[in-house]
């Protein structure tokens, strides 16, 4: 599994992103704009965070972008019918390492993984409202708005997944997996968590808290995101895409690249998954349909996280070094449908 400072690392290798099998790469060098199975999509705005950010979370509800600042130890609230900085929270001392972001729209609540704790953050007064320790080294969190769970992966041993109460703050039980934990993702529709690992995905059950089942990827996995209308998984791993369906918890498609695809992340409505290629700054768009890679997008330099906001259809991609490689003048770049 790929740690923190994977993201901080400058990387230079010249290679193309994502493309299907026996596709050629989808957008000449420069380009910006992108004409998909969902229309023409550009980059609108890029938006200064702090230093070495690295994922982001959405709260559709209130249109509020949050990004990890990694190396600043603080949280950007963005505006999204704006694209500014609202607020800059501090969710700890020099060195918290803040890293994982999730929200409860519901409860209009984000919560950040900080070594050893979950900070919890009210959007309504973008302050710190909660600390809960939840084991060593948290490093991904996801929601369940339907049942208000909060689960937090743990990278250090003994590996478990934590499960918060997001009415109390306190962790009702964790559940052990026996290699180490990476990303996590939720879907509230079957009420089923998916953690990457090791080599695969662990399947763990929201209504009993067991592990049911894992799922074999192939390569080192990174990121999960799950499309809850279609019941559809997607875990990014080395160089490719592994689809999986949820259902009967098999990878059905297989999308390869060489690209570093690294952050991932899901529009349930328009049924398009928006992937961040870490080596060549650009991000791919598949069609969820027909799993094709249908445009891609260069955005800023060694991109590692994606959120997708499905009233607005805007992707917001963290970009986690500056123009120059260097951990200062970071970004996120916003990528909307064009005017119409």
């Amino acid at each position: 599994m790929r740690l923190n400072w994977r993201a901080v690392c400058l990387m230079t290798v010249a290679i193309t992103g994502l493309v299907p099998v026996g596709a050629a790469a989808a957008a000449p060098a420069g380009a910006s704009t992108a004409h998909g199975a969902t229309g023409c999509v550009i980059v609108t705005a890029t938006i200064p965070v702090g230093r070495v950010p690295q994922l982001a979370a959405v709260n559709p509800a209130t249109n509020t972008v949050y990004v990890t600042n990694f190396g600043a130890s603080t949280v950007s609230v963005i505006n999204g019918q704006t694209n500014t900085v609202t607020a800059t929270i501090r969710v700890g001392p020099a060195g918290s390492e803040p890293y994982g972001v999730a929200v409860n729209p519901a409860t209009n609540t984000a919560y950040v993984a900080t070594l050893s704790k979950v900070t919890v953050i009210s959007g309504q007064t973008n302050t710190v409202t909660a600390t809960i320790h939840v084991g060593r080294l948290p490093q991904w969190v996801a929601v369940n708005p339907a049942t208000n769970a909060i689960y937090a992966a743990n990278l250090g041993f003994p590996h478990h997944v934590a499960v918060i109460n997001g009415q109390t703050n306190k962790v009702t039980t964790t559940i052990p997996v026996t290699r180490g934990l990476g990303a996590v993702a939720v879907n509230p529709a079957t009420n089923t968590i998916y953690v990457t690992n090791d080599s695969t995905v662990t399947v763990i059950s929201g209504r009993t808290n067991t592990v049911t089942t894992t799922i074999h990827t192939g390569r080192v996995p990174d990121q999960v995101a799950v499309n809850p209308k279609t019941n559809t998984i997607y875990v990014t791993r080395g160089d490719a895409v592994s689809v999986i369906n949820g259902r009967t918890n098999t990878v059905t498609a297989t999308i390869h690249g060489s690209g570093g695809p690294f952050g991932v992340a899901v529009d349930p409505t328009t049924n398009t998954i928006y992937v961040a290629n870490n080596y060549v700054n650009t991000v791919s768009i598949i069609n969820g349909q027909t799993n094709a890679v249908t445009a891609t997008i260069h955005v800023g330099t060694s991109p590692v996280g994606v959120a997708v906001d499905p009233v607005t259809h805007t992707a917001y991609v963290v970009n986690s070094l500056g123009p120059a490689g260097g951990d200062a003048g970071a970004t996120v770049s916003v990528l909307a449908p064009c005017p119409r």
